[in-house]
C-alpha cells in the first residue's frame, strides 16, 4: 500500500512481499523523482523532473509561463496526482503558501493564523501560545484584531506566511507569494523570508519569475523549458546567510543572475 508521504505509479507489489525497508522511515525533505505529468485534456505540462531539497535547502525554480513550476508544487502538496514517478515529502509537516494571501475575510488576522492549528484539533491553550509566538515571528504585532481588508498586500502575505509557520513545517512550498506586491515590499518580504528560514531551517521550494529574487533567496536556482516543463540547468547559489539588501549590487550576485537569465532565455527554444 502507498504511503501516505508520496505519490508514485509503480507495478503493484507481489502478494504477501514485505514492505521496502525505506517505506518505513519517515522522508526529510522533499524529493522528485523522474516525475511526469500529463492532463486528462493531453497536455503534456511537465517531464522527467527529477530534484532534491534537502532540510535547510532553498531551492528555487525559474521558467517560461506554463512550464509546469506551480503544477510541481500542487504535485507535492497532494493537490494534483502526477502521471509517473515518485514524489516523497512529510506530507503531515507540510506549508503551502499561494500567490493571493487567501486570508478568510470575516476572521481577524489572530483567528486567520490560527485557523490551520485548529483544523488539526489543537488544544487551544497551545494553539494560543504558537499563535502569539508566530505573530512576533512575522512582524505582525498590534494587527492581531484586524481583519484582512484592513492591512496591506505586504501585512497580508505575511498572515498567510504565519498561518503556516504555526504548525513549523518540515517542507514549505511557496507559489510566486509576492509577485503582485510593489518591488519595496518585495524585497523587505524577501528578507523577512530569509529571517525565517534561517529560524526555521524548513526545506523550502519557491517559485518565482523574477530572476533577482531567485538569486537573493536561495541556496540552489533550477532552470525549467517550455512545456513541457523539464530541468535543464542547476545553479549553486554562493553567497553565505544572512544576505543583506546591498548583495543585489555586488559582482558576483549580477555574474550569477547573468548566467541564470542565458539559461532561461535559451529555456525558451
Amino acid at each position: 500500500m502507498m504511503s501516505e508521504s508520496e505519490t508514485a505509479t509503480r507495478p503493484a507489489a507481489s502478494t504477501g512481499a514485505s514492505p521496502p525497508p525505506e517505506a518505513t522511515v519517515a522522508p526529510k525533505g522533499l524529493h522528485f523523482d523522474h516525475v511526469s505529468m500529463v492532463f486528462e485534456d493531453g497536455t503534456h505540462a511537465v517531464d522527467d523532473v527529477t530534484l532534491e531539497v534537502k532540510p535547510a535547502e532553498f531551492v528555487t525554480i525559474v521558467g517560461p509561463s506554463g512550464c509546469g513550476k506551480s503544477t510541481l508544487l500542487r504535485i507535492a502538496a497532494g493537490l494534483e496526482q502526477n502521471s509517473t514517478g515518485r514524489v516523497t515529502l512529510p506530507r503531515e509537516s507540510l506549508g503551502y503558501v499561494f500567490q493571493d494571501a487567501t486570508l478568510l475575510p470575516w476572521r481577524t488576522v489572530r483567528k486567520n493564523i490560527e485557523l490551520l492549528a485548529e483544523l488539526k484539533g489543537m488544544r487551544k491553550a497551545q494553539r494560543d501560545g504558537l499563535v502569539d509566538a508566530t505573530i512576533e515571528l512575522v512582524g505582525l504585532r498590534g494587527f492581531e484584531d484586524k481583519y484582512p481588508k484592513q492591512l496591506s498586500g505586504g501585512m497580508r502575505m505575511r498572515a498567510s506566511l504565519a498561518r503556516s509557520l504555526v504548525l513549523d513545517p518540515q517542507v514549505f512550498l511557496f507559489d510566486e507569494p509576492f509577485g503582485a506586491l510593489d518591488e519595496i515590499t518585495r524585497e523587505r518580504l524577501n528578507a523577512e523570508l530569509l529571517r525565517l528560514f534561517q529560524h526555521q531551517e524548513f526545506a523550502a521550494l519557491f517559485i518565482t519569475h523574477s530572476i533577482a529574487e531567485a538569486v537573493f533567496l536561495s541556496t540552489k536556482v533550477v532552470v525549467m523549458s517550455a512545456r513541457p516543463g523539464h530541468v535543464v540547468s542547476v545553479f549553486d547559489v554562493p553567497f553565505p546567510y544572512p544576505r543583506t539588501h546591498d548583495l543585489r549590487y555586488e559582482a558576483d550576485f549580477a555574474a550569477l543572475s547573468g548566467e541564470v537569465s542565458h539559461a532561461l532565455r535559451g529555456s525558451h527554444q
